[in-house]
């Protein structure tokens, strides 16, 4: 009878310790880590919902840009931090997680094991953009400028979902243009406005926000975002044949207690259905796309499998 006690209470407690850990959270601030440089399209997102989070939860939210590698950097950081809620990571986790192992040989994390799902956010569609000043004013003129040049030219991106959207491009067009690889966005603006690249194959929401310098020529997603329903796609342009529509998600290290993840799926996906949240995201150039933790999971294996496909038909090598 006294050793039944004895585990009656210890399985107890087992089952208490994590309600009261959440109850409790968070108790300080926490870091919000981003994959990409300050002022980019990710950037914007990132420091919206962090902001938004930081009221909810009534702790500050630091954001911290961790740049490189594609994203891989900030991932990392993620992969190696300790499992109590106190850092979390609002990614393009169709790229930075799902598709990374197809795009990089050597990651110091793994996408599989290392990460917990919070909930999906939001999805958006890349593009495909040349200098507004410029003659080009369509994907046909586009693909007509790149075969008269040598080589068929360049590109400019700084995502895993920018390169694989270009290359499936590529593939449809006939093209051979050189990827040119960017850590910071204001620098491939730069770039292709001197006459260094021919276009750019960036989110949407960092090339709505270029205005009047930036003319977007199609989107790479299989059917119109609602929020850019004047831009046509790839497909319909008969350049398409795959959608690349990269999705938007929150993710914290494998091992964060359960009450604590679906905690901040909770007060994501009400920062999500605000009014002034959808009046952002329609700015942004975003889809609202709230989830659950076990929806967003599946996801990342199921999106696995499909940018892998992307991977090997653009026939991108890993590096």
């Amino acid at each position: 009878m006294r050793l039944d006690r004895t585990f009656l209470a210890a399985a107890l407690f087992a089952f208490a310790a994590p309600l009261a850990v959440a109850q409790d959270y968070p108790a300080r601030e926490i870091r919000s880590l981003c994959n990409f440089g300050a002022g980019s399209g990710a950037d914007i997102v990132v420091r919206f919902y962090s902001d938004r989070l930081s009221k909810l939860a009534g702790k500050p939210v630091i954001v911290e840009n961790k740049v490189g590698a594609n994203g891989a950097i900030a991932t990392d950081a993620l992969a190696k931090s300790r499992p109590d809620g106190y850092t979390i990571m609002i990614t393009p986790a169709s790229s930075t997680i799902a598709a990374a192992p197809y795009l990089f040989k050597n990651l110091p994390f793994d996408t599989t094991k290392d990460f917990s799902a919070v909930t999906t956010i939001a999805s958006l569609s890349f593009v495909i953009a040349v200098d507004a000043a410029g003659p080009i004013k369509s994907i046909d003129q586009l693909v007509a400028h790149l075969k008269s040049k040598p080589n068929h030219g360049f590109y400019g991106t700084s995502s895993n979902t920018g390169v694989i959207a270009a290359e499936l491009f590529k593939v449809r067009a006939g093209l051979n243009t050189t990827y040119a690889p960017y850590k910071q966005n204001p620098q491939a603006l730069t770039d292709l406005l001197l006459g260094q690249i021919d276009f750019l194959s960036y989110d949407a929401t960092w090339a709505v926000g270029q205005g009047a310098r930036l003319r977007i020529l199609a989107a790479t997603a299989a059917k119109r975002s609602i929020a850019l329903p004047e831009v046509p796609t790839l497909t319909e342009l008969g350049y398409g044949g795959s959608d690349v529509t990269p999705w938007w998600g929150v993710v914290v290290p494998a091992g964060t207690p359960k009450p604590i993840i679906d905690k901040l799926a909770g007060w994501f996906n009400a920062i999500t259905a605000s009014e002034d949240t959808k009046q952002f995201l329609a700015r942004a150039a975003f889809d609202p796309f709230p989830g659950a933790p076990e929806q967003m999971q599946a996801l990342m294996k199921s999106d696995a499998e499909r940018w892998k496909r992307y991977v090997e038909l653009a026939k991108i090598e890993p590096q």
